[in-house]
């Protein structure tokens, strides 16, 4: 969902963009309390509400809830500063239901959600909860301008156990 939406990367991103300087100065008071001793706080983001962006996503889901939990851990760095990171993952969450007065267009027709309500109550169908985290992600906290992990441009750095690496399927 992340490699897909962009509605769903610019809210988390934006998430960590908005929160990471108080993340970053509780873990440094947590870090000076404990003597120089690593730390590691938990951390969590409020959540928001966002429409999917991509086609798919949005005729499967719609709208959804997201936030962001991690810890943000702070470690005596080399040349005698701090060094601060945050491991973290994006939650997304959703009653998928029908409601009063909604529709979607799907090609020529008008799909509404009383359609899909009456599929509920004669049993062809029925609402459920959707819920789901991403991959755990790994961030500087220290750096500046630091980059955020792209979940749109996944790296190479899958282990033998890759499926898709060298074409190896053992």
């Amino acid at each position: 969902m992340l490699t897909d939406d962009e509605s769903l990367r610019l809210a988390s991103q934006g998430t960590i963009t908005g929160q990471q300087e108080q993340w970053k100065q509780q873990a440094l008071a947590a870090f000076e309390k404990s003597g120089g001793k690593p730390v590691s706080i938990p951390v969590e983001s409020p959540p928001q509400g966002y429409t999917h962006s991509d086609r798919n996503w949005y005729l499967a889901v719609g709208s959804a809830t997201t936030n962001t939990t991690g810890v943000v851990t702070v470690t005596p760095g080399t040349d005698g500063k701090p060094k601060v990171s945050l491991d973290y993952q994006v939650n997304v969450w959703d009653r998928y239901n029908w409601d009063p007065g909604k529709s979607t267009p799907i090609g020529p027709t008008e799909v509404t959600d009383a359609d899909m309500a009456r599929l509920h109550t004669t049993g062809l169908a029925r609402e459920f909860d959707m819920r789901g985290s991403g991959s755990v992600q790994h961030y500087d906290l220290g750096s500046s301008p630091a980059k955020l992990p792209d979940p749109a441009e996944p790296g190479r750095d899958g282990t033998r156990t890759d499926l898709g690496r060298n074409g190896d399927a053992r």
